[in-house]
């Protein structure tokens, strides 16, 4: 009899560590289980992260284009209404006959010379913020015009440029 108990104890004792060790297992690959979802958990993060860097760095771009070419001289207004575009620029100190304007359907190139007030050598500067030699401008226009029947004016040290616009063509289509 006491032979059979110690079988039936160690056979318990058996099954209690089969327990054990399933209840092990099963820990163990509950751990990994929250590892890897951590894991991927901040890998998403990382990916959501990188992508919204992504999708602002075109506005950050944007930004600073505007930024940069709004400090570059000769500064300009482009206005746009129905039938034309308008582009004005400060010259100052400009003559007439040291600018020319460059014109395709889609752009405008300013460049203009500016005359040195005084030679390098007569004195000496302490701030110098105001554009001397030639300056060249590029401005992009938001519509295709007509070249040919462009018009410019130089007043007051402001060059003023209006652009007729191209009319759209509209086509009508048949339903059928």
């Amino acid at each position: 009899m006491v032979e059979k108990e110690i079988k039936e104890k160690k056979e318990q004792a058996e099954e209690k560590a089969v327990e054990i060790k399933k209840a092990t297992l099963k820990k163990k690959e509950k751990t990994e289980e929250k590892a890897m979802s951590s894991g991927q958990q901040a890998e998403r993060m990382i990916n959501d992260f990188l992508t919204s860097i992504r999708n602002r760095q075109e506005d950050l771009s944007k930004t600073l284009a505007d930024y940069t070419t709004a400090m570059q001289k000769p500064l300009a207004d482009v206005v746009e209404t129905d039938d034309e575009i308008i582009v004005k620029t400060d010259l100052p100190g400009v003559k007439k006959g040291d600018i020319n304007v460059t014109l395709t359907e889609d752009s405008v190139e300013i460049t203009a010379q500016f005359e040195e007030e005084y030679s390098e050598e007569d004195v000496d500067y302490i701030r110098r913020e105001r554009n001397y030699g030639k300056t060249r401008k590029m401005l992009k226009l938001p519509a295709k015009v007509k070249v040919k029947d462009a018009a410019a004016k130089f007043e007051d040290s402001i060059l003023t440029i209006n652009l007729p616009k191209l009319e759209k063509s509209k086509f009508t289509v048949d339903i059928k």
